[in-house]
C-alpha cells in the first residue's frame, strides 16, 4: 500500500462504495446513490470533508460543485480492513480467520464448493 490510511468508519465505507461504483461524484450524486438511507445532504457533505482530511478521498475544486473521488481502489481498503479484523479477532492468525470463514455456519455449500475449486487452482509450493 502506498501509504497507511486510517480505516474508514461504517458511514465512510458506505460512501466509498458509492465512489468506487460511480467514480468521481458530487455530494448530491453520492447522496442519491446511497441505498435506502435516511441521510441528509449536510451529513454526506460533512463525512466527505472528514474523509478528505483523512486522505480517503480527493476533492476537485475547479468547479463550483466539488467532485470527490476515492484515493485508493476497493481492494486496498478491503485488504486493510481484513488485516485489522484478523489482528483484532484472531490474534493475527490468517488460519484462524479462514477456518472460521469456512465453517458451515458462515459459508453456504455453494460457497464452500467454489472455495474448493479456487484452492485447487492455486499454485503448489513444489511448482514454484
Amino acid at each position: 500500500m502506498p501509504r497507511d490510511l486510517p480505516l474508514p468508519t461504517e458511514g465512510e465505507l458506505r460512501i466509498l462504495r458509492v465512489l468506487w461504483k460511480r467514480g468521481p461524484s458530487t455530494v448530491r450524486q453520492v447522496l442519491d446513490a446511497l441505498p435506502g438511507e435516511e441521510t441528509g445532504y449536510t451529513t454526506v457533505l460533512k463525512l466527505l470533508q472528514i474523509m478528505h482530511t483523512k486522505g480517503l478521498v480527493i476533492r476537485d475544486e475547479r468547479e463550483r460543485t466539488h467532485v470527490y473521488a476515492a484515493t485508493v481502489p476497493p481492494e486496498t481498503t478491503q485488504r486493510q480492513l481484513v488485516a485489522d479484523f484478523t489482528e483484532k479477532a484472531f490474534g493475527g492468525s490468517a488460519l484462524g480467520l479462514v477456518m472460521h470463514a469456512l465453517s458451515p455456519e458462515v459459508a453456504s455449500r455453494e460457497e464452500l464448493e467454489e472455495i474448493r475449486r479456487m484452492v485447487a487452482r492455486l499454485p503448489r509450493p513444489e511448482d514454484e
